[in-house]
């Protein structure tokens, strides 16, 4: 493991237990919360700006890739690592990374966010059918 490498898991760690509840802009909790991975592409998170990589997630579609993610996908923990993590807050990130890697998306209203807590329960409730 390389020092770039180790720095980003030791900033992720840092902010996994920081205990920090974020409510700010999309940009500000991808900086605290997702850039460790997505800027470098940790454990194959889709770099941040790479417009190939994100086409397919993106089009999952707004409430199931945010609703997908926030509980964990892949190689990815739940929130993000931050068990803090508001979805509100998830969704901004998520909104700065799509919009900043090829999509174009909406910070969600409350409609958005009511489907995407619904995705959740039923991601949930799958993941929960398979152990």
């Amino acid at each position: 493991m390389n020092i770039k490498n180790l720095a980003s898991l030791i900033t992720f760690a840092t902010l996994l237990f920081s205990g920090v509840a974020f409510a700010q802009s999309g940009e500000a909790t991808y900086k605290q919360v997702c850039m460790s991975c997505h800027a470098a592409g940790l454990v194959n998170a889709p770099k941040f700006g790479d417009k190939a990589k994100w086409a397919p997630l993106i089009a999952e579609g707004q409430v199931t890739l945010t609703a997908h993610a926030y509980v964990g996908v892949r190689a990815m923990p739940a929130k993000g690592g931050n068990p803090n993590l508001s979805i509100e807050g998830f969704s901004d990130a998520l909104v700065y990374m799509v919009n900043n890697s090829g999509g174009n998306w909406k910070s969600p209203n409350a409609q958005t966010i009511a489907a995407i807590n619904k995705e959740v329960e039923s991601r949930k409730a799958g993941l929960n059918k398979k152990q």
